[in-house]
């Protein structure tokens, strides 16, 4: 048998072989069933809206959808406009013909503002000397007994301020390693996405 008989003989099997699979199946993975179709296009088959299908009104009338208004001169306080800013004279303006209806922030003196969602708390300056030294001995002789939260209980003052003063870097290293720990069980997807928000962070401010 030559080689060219080899050859048809093969490329026959083979296309026997094409023909004898069901082309149902081919259908089903190439294209949708009848099934999804149907609900597809289920899905979409929204009723219009009223506006479109009331035929019964033949008169003429307006629809009346105006735009967004333009933002008033007002809206911008009068603080952050600069002193070559025509829109000053206006505030001057109002504020001649009407002493009581805007303070110097450009907002409205008879419209009270909301309440604070957290109490507003008043700076203190009452922490001496004397008790700055206490706090920094009581943290570095226990800083796990002595943590922030409670040296800030004891002398009344903020956890900022107490980290200020007094710092645990055997604290901060077993902190670490701890996040060494967990960022040791992480898959690559989460690294790089963790490796790439820190290089957005670099970047802030660089104008890049």
């Amino acid at each position: 048998m030559d080689a060219l008989s080899l050859l048809l003989r093969t490329m026959r099997s083979l296309s026997l072989r094409s023909n004898s699979i069901c082309p149902r199946c081919l259908s089903q993975q190439q294209t949708r069933t009848v099934a999804s179709f149907r609900r597809t296009k289920k899905a979409l088959n929204v009723a219009p809206a009223d506006s479109f299908t009331n035929t019964t009104d033949t008169s003429d009338h307006i629809i009346y959808n105006p735009p967004s208004s333009a933002p008033n001169v007002y809206h911008t306080p009068l603080k952050f406009l600069p002193k070559t800013d025509p829109r000053r004279r206006m505030h001057i303006l109002v504020e001649a013909q009407n002493p009581t209806s805007t303070n110097e922030a450009g907002l409205s003196k008879r419209t009270p503002l909301p309440p604070p969602l957290k109490p507003v708390r008043q700076q203190k300056y009452h922490l001496t000397a004397d008790d700055i030294a206490e706090i920094r001995r009581l943290r570095q002789e226990d800083p796990r007994t002595w943590t922030r939260v409670k040296l800030a209980e004891k002398f009344n003052c903020s956890q900022f301020f107490v980290s200020l003063c007094a710092q645990a870097p055997e604290i901060k290293i077993e902190r670490d390693a701890e996040l060494d720990a967990v960022k040791s069980k992480w898959g690559r997807q989460k690294r790089e996405a963790r490796e790439e928000r820190q290089r957005r962070k670099e970047l802030w401010g660089k104008g890049e």
